[in-house]
């Protein structure tokens, strides 16, 4: 029927009715991905947050038919990597994978972050949590509990030194500092790979591990893990005691994964590559990779991710005032 007879109330129903099918349809008939979709990390090769990142691009590529390319851009705790995906262009083919540290964090430990962390970004989906471990080289330091490296520290002012090579790490130490009150030399690094060489080799002498890579080598006896800085045990590592349990009380940090995209990408793409995501950790294989890992699944949506960074931003600038941290 066309619409030049169609009179009055009859063409208003049908306008309606159309309104209100469109978005029901839309995303179904999404034509996306149809070409190499890059997903960004600001974080340099054989770390966890990059590994994962690997495994959620083989994930998308098996369900699209597409390929999904992880390009590493580390530099200055994940920032490097988040700047290059704000200035992208809004199309669906650029993606951010990071953990809090750029969407958090890193708002109050730079000055100038070149971007903003809410306006510069659509909300994807959180994907996985992940546990930091306080962790020292037993060939070098000679403590086993928090306690004794607390005296330890106390005991050899300005002589030891701590490596970060994420802002949860950065953070936890420098609570911890700000909480005992010893005096030691913070040694940033881009990213951990490199940090867990100069633990091994003794040039620094603790630091936050993330669990992924640093458990391994926690089990293989090459690392001694003191506490975790979760408000509970780790599912994985049961043995390992919190950092409240090992002595301070409040101490609690808590690190997670999530996908960004431009701000400006269609809706329909976002909640497409939200979809897909959560998909892939959601398999046996997910599971397993997880598991082996030592992540555990944290599923979301745009919206919840939207609320996440806002809340989580004003959580961590808390915390990071407490510790007495100055932007840098």
């Amino acid at each position: 029927m066309k619409c030049d007879r169609i009179h009055g109330k009859a063409l208003r129903c049908v306008l309606l009715i159309t309104a209100w099918l469109f978005p029901l349809v839309l995303p179904a008939q999404v034509a996306w991905p149809t070409r190499p979709v890059t997903i960004v990390v600001g974080y340099p090769p054989g770390s966890g947050i990059e590994l994962t990142a690997r495994f959620l691009a083989d994930g998308l590529r098996e369900r699209t038919g597409q390929p999904f390319i992880v390009e590493n851009r580390a530099g200055a705790i994940g920032n490097v990597g988040a700047q290059v995906v704000a200035r992208a262009a809004p199309d669906g083919y650029t993606a951010l994978y990071t953990p809090n540290s750029t969407h958090a964090a890193n708002i109050h430990l730079f000055r100038q972050l070149g971007f903003h962390p809410v306006r510069d970004f659509s909300p994807v989906t959180t994907t996985v949590s992940q546990a930091f471990i306080l962790a020292v080289n037993p060939q070098v330091m000679p403590v086993k509990t928090l306690a004794e490296l607390t005296d330890y520290l106390k005991a050899n002012p300005g002589k030891l030194a701590y490596g970060s090579g994420s802002a949860a790490g950065r953070v936890g130490a420098e609570l911890y500092k700000s909480m005992t009150r010893f005096d030691a030399v913070h040694v940033p690094y881009k990213g951990m790979p490199q940090l867990y060489t100069d633990l091994m080799g003794g040039r620094i002498h603790f630091t936050f591990a993330d669990a992924p890579v640093g458990l391994p080598m926690i089990r293989a006896g090459k690392l001694r893990a003191l506490a975790v800085f979760t408000a509970r045990r780790i599912s994985f590592a049961p043995d390992i005691p919190t950092m409240a349990e090992a002595g301070l009380p409040g101490f609690e940090l808590n690190s997670w994964h999530a996908v960004f995209m431009p701000a400006g990408t269609p809706r329909e793409i976002v909640q497409r590559m939200a979809e897909l995501t959560n998909a892939v950790f959601a398999t046996d294989k997910g599971r397993e990779f997880l598991l082996r890992g030592s992540m555990e699944a944290y599923p979301g949506s745009p919206d919840s991710l939207g609320r996440l960074v806002e809340s989580e931003m004003q959580k961590w600038g808390q915390i990071i005032r407490s510790a007495g941290i100055e932007p840098e």
